[in-house]
């Protein structure tokens, strides 16, 4: 089974291209954070931070566009892919990213005057078929 489920902190804006037809893939990077805590014995574990490349399509893509920013918190799950390119000095790269197949924003929207705090659905991709042949 290839399954992960993450929640952490978007760092940057999203990157949202958009490709034939009026497809979208959406990048953005997420932290997650274990938090600090002391043995027994009085030594310190330090708080870890991992960075994970997130990779969005279609619809998914699109709410992210809309609604996602940096420093928001999101839920997310998906599958893990691993892939590699050559760059531009010829150099093997290779890259992990999580495939999201539902989203979940935690963050709370900022109310505009009249509006009551409404939670926000999870949102799945409808189709699982996903896009392999994308430009980027």
């Amino acid at each position: 089974m290839n399954k992960v489920m993450l929640i952490g902190n978007v760092g940057k804006e999203p990157d949202v291209r958009y490709f034939e037809a009026d497809q979208a893939v959406a990048q953005v990077s997420l932290a997650t954070t274990e938090r600090g805590y002391t043995l027994q014995n009085g030594t310190q574990v330090p708080e870890r931070t991992e960075w994970h490349n997130l990779v969005f399509y279609r619809r998914l893509a699109k709410i992210v566009e809309q609604y996602v920013h940096k420093g928001d918190k999101l839920y997310v799950d998906g599958k893990i892919r691993s892939r590699s390119y050559d760059n531009q000095q010829g150099q093997r790269k290779y890259v992990t990213e999580i495939i999201v197949d539902n989203m979940e924003l935690l963050s709370p929207r900022p109310q505009t005057a009249g509006d009551a705090a409404v939670p926000t659905p999870p949102v799945q991709e409808a189709d699982d078929e996903q896009t392999s042949d994308v430009p980027f």
